[in-house]
């Protein structure tokens, strides 16, 4: 399979996770504007979602376009990713109907984990298929912003079930973290 055709595959996935969560709006039952106010945080868990995903996908399309070659197992690491991305609408929608209730804001984390976990695995089988030395491997460098994420999100599952509210916390100031444009691999391949 050609780099172009994995990428299209997962556009398309990613494009139909965001179709599920939009979906997931119910629109209220009243025409007031005070109707709206009960929905907020099913709104604001598919707003954070939707964030997550489009940073991922973003960042994908770098991964991607820094690549010159796929094989069998970038193939099975991105459909890695693309399962925990694919769950994404369930944790968002069970989180959004139950606030900052423990099991749905630690299953959210859970899902945020396992996503940015496989996203870690997808990025060390393309830079174990073009090495060390290549434009990859050296635009990745260390990570730290993906090790932090990880960090993050194990922290929040835990105070998941002591304070929902710092555990939401963090998963905003990820999202957050991951807003400010990440260049390394842009200006690797500019050079």
């Amino acid at each position: 399979m050609s780099r172009g055709r994995l990428e299209a595959f997962s556009d398309g996935v990613i494009a139909i996770i965001i179709t599920i969560m939009v979906l997931g709006l119910a629109p209220p039952r009243g025409a007031e504007l005070a109707a709206l106010l009960p929905l907020l945080p099913i709104f604001l868990s598919y707003a954070l979602s939707f964030v997550f995903v489009g940073i991922y996908w973003n960042n994908h399309h770098h991964l991607l376009q820094a690549a010159k070659k796929v094989n069998g197992q970038v193939l099975w690491a991105n459909l890695h990713f693309l399962f925990w991305l694919s769950l994404v609408p369930f944790a968002t929608a069970w989180m959004g109907a139950n606030g900052l209730a423990a099991w749905p804001l630690a299953l959210y984390g859970v899902v945020l984990l396992g996503a940015g976990f496989a996203y870690f695995l997808l990025s060390q089988a393309l830079i174990g298929l073009h090495g060390k030395e290549s434009v990859l491997a050296i635009a990745v460098g260390d990570d730290r912003k993906g090790i932090i994420s990880l960090v993050a999100y194990l922290v929040a599952i835990s105070l998941a079930f002591f304070d929902g509210r710092i555990s939401g916390v963090l998963y905003i100031l990820v999202a957050v973290m991951w807003l400010i444009p990440d260049q390394r691999i842009e200006k690797r391949m500019k050079e």
